[in-house]
């Protein structure tokens, strides 16, 4: 009985510790959402926190690590469900120009640091250099998706070179252990760990293309998602487990598996089936980094932790905007680039991990590391902000360019009245415009893009340079005598800034909003929108049109769907839902 009881005693302590990390994580994850933060940002706070360098509620633990560790097992899962070769291919200049521009000056600065800023050798500087060369996906990809400008020109050259550091983890998983052997055996063993990486891969790649996909429809045709789902993490966690039996890496074998399920017509069933256990493992791994980092050992080497920081975003991000310079972008589009590239990342947390636990690196110099890498993604947020600021009053320019660009789209819309204003003359809003000239409707079209300026302009309208966001713009366009307002910009950012600016002085005025999907219309709605046209809703009307034509109903009965459909969906359009008169016929 005795033994029975001191068996349970520590049960029932390490059941309080994980309901105690479980409330913490809770909290903070949802102080974070409240915030508009990532995720792994409440995480790292936690581990902080009640960590042996915190308030030391939780100490390290072997279990706890070896199950956080399979977090990036997941994480590196998921970036093979994304490897594509046609994805590469199609950003391949950016990829593996850019990218490997961006990787390879950074690492080399980072190793040029550390080798001659403290006495560690160059296998300590290659090692944290790769590290701080990493940047960070969870938080730019989140952001510039919710400021909707992962199309943007420098969100595309910030998404490829995240591409390419995803990539670069493979070969540096494979790297690390080799440089923790011995000088004389070095080159032999990286030969051994590259050749037993081709060999396995090769394997694996040969078996996962030919058994794969029969293994998954086989289990499909079960039509059971706990068998789908079990399958799905024996196949992460065996390739994992081959890969480390074999003297690599656990992630290395994830990666493989994703990348083969990747090719076959499963992938998003798999991708959504595995990400509750990647999100919550890969939690739990940052909440293991956050445990990592000695506060006192911050404290006492504040004054280097602050020059650490520097260096890393002002040294990181001034390559970047080296190389988006040297690549004829903008300065404002590469500065933009800079400030999303600038922070440390989650694979870089993974390797300089791996560097200490390899003892590649000391102490002292992993622990200012990795302050300075969690310092610089606390704070990347803010930075990126500041920097969307920043640029957007570059884009407007100064005052001498303001007042002559507000002075010619006065000039072209001063005799306009009952006019229509387009905000954005791209391919919507130039299609927009030739249904206005058709009906002899004038109209005044707003753009900042060069290009888009060099269009032609169809009869009854104007075009001129001016961002629709500003007051002064607007009000010279001729709003006040405007008849309606269009707003075609492809990012809901800133066609939600462009309504509320006109619902200041015209609230009576019709304004219709071009929104990417269903998900942007209450928010445009709530800014002021009189209506809002989402562009999947209408691509999928079409093709619901032509696919029933196609299966033999009448051209007019199918049409009439779409129309009792956009009556429903549209409050401004329900007069669609009534046959057409003769006089709009002939119209």
């Amino acid at each position: 009985m005795d033994g029975a009881a001191g068996m349970i005693a520590p049960m029932h302590g390490n059941l309080f510790l994980l309901l105690l990390l479980l409330v913490c994580a809770a909290l903070a994850l949802a102080l974070t959402r409240r915030l508009k933060g990532p995720a792994m940002l409440a995480y790292l706070a936690v581990g902080l926190l009640l960590g042996p360098h915190g308030l030391a509620i939780l100490e390290e633990n072997h279990e706890v690590e070896v199950i956080a560790e399979f977090g990036v097992v997941f994480l590196m899962f998921s970036i093979g469900l994304e490897f594509s070769l046609a994805r590469l291919k199609a950003m391949r200049k950016l990829v593996f120009g850019f990218g490997a521009a961006q990787m390879g000056l950074t690492a080399a600065a980072g190793a040029l640091v550390i080798w001659f800023g403290s006495d560690q050798d160059w296998r300590a500087g290659l090692t944290v250099g790769l590290a701080v060369a990493m940047s960070s996906t969870a938080i730019v990809a989140k952001m510039l998706s919710e400021r909707f400008e992962l199309h943007s020109r420098s969100g595309r050259q910030t998404m490829g070179v995240l591409l390419f550091q995803d990539i670069a983890v493979v070969p540096c998983l494979i790297l690390f252990p080799a440089l923790a052997q011995a000088s004389a055996s070095l080159s032999y063993a990286l030969e051994i760990a590259l050749l037993q990486a081709i060999v396995l891969m090769t394997i694996m790649i040969w078996l996962g293309q030919r058994w794969l996909r029969r293994l998954y429809d086989v289990v499909a045709r079960q039509r059971s998602e706990e068998l789908f789902v079990l399958t799905t993490l024996a196949l992460v966690i065996g390739l994992a487990l081959a890969t480390a039996q074999a003297g690599l890496s656990l992630a290395l074998g994830a990666f493989v598996g994703g990348m083969l399920i990747s090719e076959t017509v499963y992938r998003h069933q798999v991708e959504a089936d595995i990400r509750p256990f990647r999100d919550i493992l890969l939690g739990l791994f940052f909440v293991t980094v956050g445990m990592m980092l000695d506060l006192g050992f911050v404290f006492e080497n504040l004054h280097r932790l602050l020059l650490a920081v520097m260096l890393l975003l002002a040294g990181k991000g001034l390559i970047v905007l080296v190389i988006a310079l040297a690549a004829r972008s903008p300065l404002n589009i590469a500065l933009r680039t800079a400030a999303q590239l600038a922070q440390g990342g989650e694979f870089g947390l993974v390797l300089i991990g791996l560097a200490h636990e390899l003892e590649l690196i000391a102490t002292d110099t992993f622990q200012l590391t990795l302050a300075a890498m969690l310092t610089s993604m606390f704070v990347a947020p803010l930075l990126i902000n500041r920097a969307a600021g920043l640029t957007g009053r570059m884009v407007h320019g100064g005052w001498a360019h303001q007042a002559k660009a507000i002075h010619d789209i006065a000039v072209a819309g001063f005799a306009m009245d009952r006019h229509v204003i387009i905000c954005g003359y791209g391919r919507t809003g130039s299609r927009i415009a030739e249904f206005l000239a058709a009906e002899n409707i004038p109209f005044l079209a707003l753009d900042v893009d060069s290009q888009q300026l060099k269009r032609a302009v169809a009869p009854g309208g104007k075009l001129a340079f001016g961002s629709a966001d500003r007051s002064e713009v607007l009000q010279a366009a001729g709003l006040a005598r405007a008849r309606a307002l269009v707003v075609a910009y492809p990012d809901t950012h800133s066609a939600e800034h462009v309504v509320r600016k006109v619902r200041e002085t015209r609230p009576d005025i019709p304004v219709i909003v071009r929104a990417p999907d269903e998900s942007a219309v209450a928010r445009l709605k709530e800014a002021g929108a009189t209506e809002v046209i989402p562009e999947i809703l209408e691509g999928s009307l079409m093709i619901a049109a032509e696919t029933l034509t196609q299966l033999g109903i009448p051209v007019e009965h199918a049409i009439e769907r779409v129309r009792r459909v956009r009556a429903a969906r549209y409050a401004s359009l329900r007069d669609l839902a009534e046959p057409p008169t003769a006089a709009a016929d002939d119209r």
